[in-house]
Formats: C-alpha cells, sequence, structure tokens
C-alpha cells in the first residue's frame, strides 16, 4: 500500500483540531488529514496557551515531527496559516524537510500591516464583540459565561501571537503557495491574499469562495478544490518515488 500524503491543518485563534474533525471524509482517501491540536484548548485545556509565536513554532516542530516522516503539506486558517508558514520556515532554517506545499485560508500575507488595533489588548466588551465580527466563537460559548471564563485566556493569547508578530525578511519558500478566501471577508483583503505570491519562489494560485471569514463552512466547492490540488500532490509525490526507487536499481 502506497503512503498517503498527510495534511497537518492548523486552527484559527481560539480554535481547536475538533474544527477538522469532518475533513477526512471530504477529501480524497489518499490524504491523511492531522489536525493539529495548540496547547490550552480542547483536549489540552489545561495546559497554558503560548503568547509568543517563536516559542509555540519550536513546540511544534517536536511535536509534529513524527507527523512529517513522509510526504506531507501544511494547512492553516487564519491564525494557522501565520503558525504553518512561520514553522516551515523553522523547518528550513533546521535543515529539515519542507511540505509539499503550503496551503492558507483568511489570512493576509505576513509581512502586510494590520492597520486594526491590537485585539487582544481591548477589554473584554470590545473583544467579545470584536469576535463576534469573525463570526468563529460559537454564541452559545460567548453567553456562557462559565464556559467563556475557560476559553477567553487561549483566545487572547492567541490574538496577542498576531499582535505581537513581525514578519522577518527571508528569501520566498522553495515550494508552491495555495492561498483560499472569503469573498465577503471583511477583515481580510483581495490585495492582502494576493500579497503571498511574495513568499515562495515556486507556483502560486489564489481561489476565493462565496462567504466570509470562515467561508469553507457548508461550502462544497472549496473541498472539491482543494481535494483536487492534494491529488495532484499525490500523484507527483508517487512518481518522484517511482523515479527514485528505479534509479536506485542502476
Amino acid at each position: 500500500m502506497s503512503e498517503r500524503l498527510r495534511l497537518l491543518c492548523f486552527p484559527n485563534a481560539g480554535g481547536g483540531a475538533s474544527a477538522y474533525r469532518l475533513w477526512q471524509e471530504r477529501l480524497p482517501d489518499d490524504i491523511e488529514v492531522c489536525a493539529v491540536q495548540l496547547p490550552g484548548r480542547e483536549n489540552r485545556l489545561r495546559e497554558p496557551a503560548l503568547r509568543e509565536l517563536p516559542a509555540l513554532i519550536e513546540l511544534l516542530r517536536a511535536e509534529t515531527a513524527q507527523l512529517r516522516r513522509g510526504p506531507f503539506a501544511f494547512f492553516g486558517h487564519s491564525l494557522g496559516a501565520l503558525v504553518a508558514f512561520e514553522l516551515t520556515r523553522a523547518l528550513r532554517r533546521a535543515g529539515e524537510r519542507l511540505p509539499v506545499q503550503l496551503f492558507v485560508s483568511s489570512c493576509r500575507a505576513p509581512h502586510t500591516d494590520d492597520e486594526g488595533v491590537a485585539l487582544s489588548e481591548l477589554d473584554d466588551a470590545s473583544f467579545l464583540g470584536a469576535l463576534r465580527e469573525f463570526a468563529g466563537t460559537p454564541e452559545a460559548v460567548l453567553q456562557d459565561h462559565e464556559l467563556l471564563a475557560l476559553v477567553l485566556p487561549t483566545l487572547r493569547a492567541d490574538f496577542a501571537l498576531r499582535d505581537g508578530y513581525r514578519c522577518a525578511e527571508e528569501p520566498g519558500l522553495a515550494l508552491p503557495i495555495t492561498v483560499y478566501g472569503g469573498e465577503d471577508d471583511a477583515h481580510v483583503s483581495l490585495s492582502s491574499l494576493f500579497a503571498w505570491r511574495a513568499h515562495t519562489q515556486r507556483s502560486f494560485s489564489l481561489a476565493r469562495f462565496p462567504g466570509g471569514h470562515f467561508y469553507f463552512r457548508d461550502q462544497p466547492a472549496f473541498y472539491l478544490t482543494l481535494g483536487h490540488a492534494l491529488s495532484r500532490l499525490t500523484r507527483r509525490s508517487r512518481g518522484v518515488r517511482l523515479e527514485e526507487r528505479d534509479g536506485s536499481r542502476h
């Protein structure tokens, strides 16, 4: 049986691995979806969420090592896109194997300035208002004071990661980047999505779908598009392995 391509998925701010729980059945069978769980949420709720991106990247570099032993790709949504990007650059600096492709979703290009306020520094009322605008946190959570007290520190920590982030100048990545976004996303413009092109020395593609920041919810066209892209990667990686195997016989 041939080795499946692993898709390591990184969640949005405040999100957990459960955000990707249905992806395995929505994507081709030859793709293995591996949702990455960050500290401070779901089954890691007792662990403190990290507020500085370099510390999180080093943690993830260690924790995902086994998942990166075979062919793999990264997918990150919103804050998760930034995490996937910086983890890829950390792997490059360390001389480790890189993903065959980087898929980023609903995230401004890392080097573009965010003209908004630092969300992690807002008072609770303003912070909750900002969360409602993103429409990523269920209203039931925002209305449940006890549950909100549990998740609010993680949400603030995640936004602090973004607020404190500054993109270091490095060469573009030697791998393709594909960018996805929502046509009605009030937080991420088309130009800021297109600006990701500066971070690759290989091919670049961009696709937008109807909807806002979380456009992919109940959006079959997105899963079809992503599935086709991943299947192309699978065929390509199989071809490379066959060439390597045949070359070893001579």
